[in-house]
């Protein structure tokens, strides 16, 4: 099948599930654009404009580097797994033969969220893979699970497509203990939506409707007031989900149904501006604001923007590691500001940095605002790379607390939830390299990559290694000379400022860290634009604990090598399929300490590429977080206050 064809509608598609999807207007291969606050049977037209939308994935490529090689072994990783294996448990639920042999941990047929991975990231996967590679195979292997999953719905007989049956959803019902059926549900129509926006395929749409009216019928006759107590359980991004449902269709009853998975008890509070994040499970809470933001730009009610504004500005600002992710044993056990004792082997969780790269995405699109991008940044830098070995095994959380490493899934035995936003992150790292405007080229992040201004006849390339070298290059090829603007993000971090050459001659402009350095002119085919951005060390304290601090090195965030003694494979990898941490209860040990009060004072680099050692004390050698597997680490240094 070919791709729908999306002028508007996903110029704004997000590289994640579905998720942060969908643009102000959808035109299908066969429909004709929708007017502007008109709707039809084939689409709604947004009612808030983005100031700047993201490129399609199917228009930017990869070059070789960092990103590229990163890409490639999950997309082999996607490759290698089975579908009669996926299919299994979404066989066995529909009373179905079940040729082949299931799959383990998260998706065996005794655990209460199976589905989630094999129905639901690994469709998003595969078509966000698709579109950023043009995988025809896997494309193809993507349509295969998605027509099997059809004859599973089909034999349940009212639309029903999970792999648990539904008296999960009657134990939902009566408020009795379950795990999160809904949560799985959201992952399993977010990933027949993404077969549908990036493969075309017809049967997915078809797929994911039923399961909406399936959904829908079952929440008749339940009060607002069952609702509320009902939305206790983690339910993902479901509201999410049906939303970019009604936006795909233009059919009401999905917005209204969104708003039964809208929770107020949640919202409210930050509505008002008050951080009451205490105590909650992170990953719950980020896709319920994600779902705030596409009801904004769904709907245009201005209190969706404030709720999820204000919850990205608290997040990023009182709530968040050097690193950028956020959480600890996978909630917000402090009031704002307060991470002091919030180091350990389980911060933070990996799914929540995924979430907030699209949450951050859409706040973006609404400001161009570059503190947004230096943010997400940080996170793709710190968070997400390293996070995936050379099998293309994830890992559920990064832990921070010193003399910890990194503990990475099984390939067919584990599917934790942070396998599958992996799957997913690692599928989409062309999103988001490049926005645009009517006349202009945001560039928001230095990966080698090639991005594709169909209609403007532009083609951008950028080559560079970065963060290996501090700066990019950047070629326009263009079939006649034409006038835009290319908007290229200073970072936070280029507190030395930097040069920029244009054809080789040094222009006499620069900007101040945190702001795009705005190129206007008539571009000409060849022309060439060199950016230099020295990068320093610098600290970064740990919020209400300010002894604690972390180094870093432009937006990298530098480990403390700490060897590998004693290290087996069985501590570095869930072999048993049960374990989400390394088997013996390790503990943490001291945090390192240097003679300084500003870490970064006593840091210098050691001779080797991003090699950097102590100059105070006892002698420690660092290296980029991302870099490092195999081996303990530390990531903050105590401090001498003066």
């Amino acid at each position: 099948m070919k791709p729908i064809t999306r002028r508007r509608f996903l110029r704004r598609s997000s590289a994640a599930a579905a998720a942060s999807l969908f643009a102000p207007g959808f035109v299908s291969a066969q429909d004709p654009v929708v007017d502007s606050a008109a709707e039809s049977a084939h689409g709604v037209r947004e009612q808030v404009a983005w100031i700047a939308e993201p490129f399609l994935l199917t228009d930017v490529r990869l070059l070789p580097g960092l990103f590229y090689d990163q890409q490639e072994i999950n997309r082999a990783y996607l490759h290698s797994l089975d579908n009669d294996s996926l299919l299994w448990s979404f066989r066995k639920t529909a009373g179905l033969p079940t040729p082949g042999s299931y799959y383990g941990g998260w998706e065996a047929p005794d655990c209460e969220l199976r589905g989630h991975f094999n129905g639901g990231h690994y469709l998003s996967a595969v078509a966000l893979t698709y579109a950023g590679t043009g995988d025809d195979a896997l494309r193809d292997k993507g349509n295969a699970l998605v027509a099997e999953l059809a004859k599973c719905q089909a034999a349940n007989r009212n639309g029903y497509l999970s792999a648990y049956p539904e008296d999960f959803f009657d134990r939902l019902r009566r408020e009795q203990q379950v795990w999160a059926p809904f949560y799985t549900l959201h992952k399993i129509l977010a990933g027949h939506l993404d077969m549908y926006v990036y493969c075309g395929n017809q049967q997915a749409l078809a797929n994911a409707e039923g399961l909406a009216k399936w959904i829908d019928h079952w929440a008749e006759g339940i009060s607002d007031a069952q609702m509320a107590r009902i939305l206790k359980t983690e339910y993902g991004g479901t509201m999410e989900a049906l939303l970019n449902l009604y936006a795909l269709t233009g059919k009401k009853q999905y917005l209204s149904l969104s708003h039964r998975f809208e929770q107020e008890q949640f919202f409210g509070p930050l509505a008002a501006h008050r951080d009451e994040l205490k105590g909650l499970h992170a990953n719950t809470h980020v896709p319920k604001v994600i779902g705030a933001a596409r009801r904004y730009e769904l709907t245009g009610d201005e209190r969706y923007r404030q709720i999820s504004e204000f919850f990205w500005g608290q997040i990023v600002n009182e709530r968040a590691y050097a690193t950028g992710g956020t959480s600890n044993f996978e909630f917000w056990r402090t009031d704002a500001g307060e991470l002091g004792g919030e180091l350990s082997l389980d911060s933070e969780e990996g799914c929540v940095g995924y979430n907030m790269l699209k949450l951050s995405r859409h706040v973006f699109g609404w400001t161009t605002d570059p503190r947004v991008m230096d943010y997400y940044e940080r996170v793709l830098f710190n968070t997400r790379l390293g996070t995936q070995d050379a099998q293309g095994l994830k890992m559920y959380y990064l832990p921070l607390a010193a003399g910890y490493w990194k503990y990475f899934n099984s390939p067919t035995h584990s599917f934790w939830c942070c396998t599958g936003t992996g799957a997913e992150e690692f599928a989409k790292f062309a999103d988001s390299i490049y926005f645009h405007d009517a006349n202009s080229i945001y560039v928001n992040l230095f990966i080698a990559s090639e991005v594709n201004w169909k209609q403007k006849g532009i083609r951008l390339r950028q080559e560079t290694s970065f963060p290996e070298e501090d700066g990019t290059r950047l070629t326009i090829h263009i079939g006649q000379p034409g006038e835009f603007a290319l908007q290229l993000r200073i970072p936070y971090w280029a507190t030395q400022g930097g040069t920029v050459r244009l054809n080789g001659e040094a222009l006499p402009v620069f900007a101040r860290p945190s702001s795009y350095l705005t190129l206007k002119r008539k571009w000409h085919d060849g022309d060439r634009v060199e950016l230099s951005l020295p990068m320093q060390l610098h600290s970064s304290p740990l919020a209400g604990d300010p002894i604690l601090q972390a180094v870093m090195y432009g937006p990298l965030v530098l480990a403390v090598r700490m060897g590998n003694d004693g290290l087996t494979r069985e501590m570095q990898y869930d072999t048993s399929g049960k374990n989400i941490h390394p088997p013996g209860d390790p503990k943490p040990a001291p945090a390192p300490e240097v003679a300084a009060s500003d870490v970064a004072a006593a840091i210098a680099p050691a001779g080797g590429t991003f090699t950097f050692a102590t100059t105070r004390g006892e002698k420690r050698d660092l290296v980029p977080l991302y870099k490092l597997s195999g081996e303990r680490y530390a990531v903050y240094f105590k401090t001498q206050q003066a």
